[in-house]
Formats: C-alpha cells, structure tokens, sequence
C-alpha cells in the first residue's frame, strides 16, 4: 500500500468508533487521507479521532438518510470532493431464527441493509459529479455462505455483496470503484453481541468457521486499502475463510451438509450448558 495512493484523499468510515471502523480509519490515517469517523456513539468516535491526531470525529446514525446525507454534504462543502466512502456500521443477530422478534428483524435490515443504502444514495452521485471515487461496503464471510443460527445477520450480508457487486459493474463507467469486505470472525466487540437465547458466539464464529484465532482488524484494514488500490470486488480473510469459499462453490451439498452438523453441535452445547 502506497502512501501515494491514499495523501489527501477525503474519506468517511461509518461505525468509525470501533471495530473495523476504527481501524480502516487508523489504516487511511496513516496512509496520508483525511478521515472522518462517523457514529451513533460520539464518544467512541472521538476517542479514535483523537488517538490518530488528523482524523475528526461526528456523530451520525445511519439509518437516518438525512443525517447521512448531511454528513456527505457537509465533507464535500469542507473539502471540496469525497474519495472513500465506506459503509461500514453493521450489527449481528445470533441465535435461533423461531427466537428472533420481529423488532429485531426489522432493526438489523435498518443498520446492515438501509446503512448501506444510505451511504451509497448519498455519496454516489457526487463521485459521479467529481468524477471518481471509491465505495467500501463491509459485509462478511456470511454474505457469501449460508449459515444457520445467524440467519438474519446473513440475509443482510448477502444484500451488501449483491448491492456492492451489481453497482461496481455501473460505477466502472464513472471511474468509481467498489469493494465489499467478506471476512469470517473479526475480533471486534461485535464476536459477543447479539447473541440471543443459549447459543454461544465467539465459539459459533470462530469454531463455526474453521478458525483457530480471530481476524485482526488492523491487519483487515491494511489488506482492504491494497485492494482498493488494485480496484478489486471482494476481500476475502483469513486464507481459511478463501478455501471455505473455494469448497462453498465446488462442493455445496458438502458444506451444507457440515453446516447442519456443526448447528446440531451447537445445540447440544446449549442444551448442556
């Protein structure tokens, strides 16, 4: 990754306060860009803005299309133009699909689907006017492979990598560029939120999908800005996350077939807990 690549370039990181967020803004900090770091909780935000001395901080909830789109204009009235944008807040929902209320159902498609769309509604059409750009969109392991027990978390993924993979064959004519990030477990607080009911999640993320230890964030984020500086559609990690994804689509029946086991497993550990 060159520091070339990234100097002076505007960028906003929705769910900027931690997580991902916080390190794709670290990652862009250091590569030279001017980083805004936008999330429903100030405080976090801040306290990254101000450990990384350049980035700023705002608050921003992303299933409000107005604020989102006044955090955009509000960028390019300061600075004049938009480079990145990534879409990254996001929530997950763990647990049986029979336990999930409907409130939760309708919360999740706010932040992981709408989130999105907010975020490419406002920004997209003013990479079009700049004529150039590049959309980040954050969605995971469980936007490319089906998996039990997190059915709710995987519907919105699936719509992430479609929305990012149908506008980057629009936006190419633009000169804009756009990425989804498809990781498995990243150690991020979110590895034990949103669990619900018995099921347990850091040993459903990371047992479930083949992995020793978590994902890095730190190490994501300098992987996700040398792909955006090679225009490429997804980034896929760890390498077991690659070859899962290899033996998704060679084999389906196979990877279902061990997706059921591993949920029966998972139930008999609740069961015994």
């Amino acid at each position: 990754m060159s520091r070339d690549t990234y100097a002076g370039k505007i960028a906003i990181v929705t769910g900027g306060g931690s997580g991902i967020g916080a390190a794709l803004g670290t990652a862009l900090t250091a590569a030279g860009a001017t980083v805004v770091l936008a999330d429903l909780d100030l405080a976090a935000a801040e306290k990254v803005a101000a450990e990384l001395g350049s980035a700023s901080a705002v608050e921003l909830d992303v299933t409000d299309a107005a604020a989102v789109q006044s955090v955009v204009d509000a960028v390019v009235a300061e600075h004049g133009r938009l480079d990145l944008m990534f879409n990254n807040a996001g929530i997950s929902l763990l647990g049986e699909t029979q336990d999930l209320p409907l409130d939760q159902w309708n919360l999740i498609i706010d932040i992981n689907i709408r989130g999105v769309v907010h975020g490419v509604a406002a920004a997209y059409p003013q990479m079009i006017k700049q004529g150039g750009g590049h959309i980040v969109n954050t969605a995971s392991m469980g936007g490319l492979m089906a998996a039990g027990l997190l059915t709710s978390y995987v519907m919105t993924k699936h719509a992430v990598v479609g929305l990012s993979l149908a506008l980057r064959s629009e936006a190419a004519a633009y000169g804009i560029g756009v990425t989804a990030i498809c990781p498995a477990a990243v150690n991020t607080p979110i590895l034990d939120k949103g669990q619900f009911g018995v099921v347990r999640g850091r040993d459903y993320f990371l047992k479930g999908q083949g992995i020793r230890k978590p994902v890095d964030p730190y190490e994501l984020a300098k992987q996700v800005l040398k792909a955006i500086s090679k225009n490429e559609a997804i980034v896929i990690a760890p390498v077991q996350a690659r070859i899962a994804h290899r033996l998704q689509r060679l084999a389906p029946k196979f990877t279902q077939k061990q997706s059921i086991k591993f949920i029966a497993k998972q139930r008999k550990w609740a069961d015994e807990s």
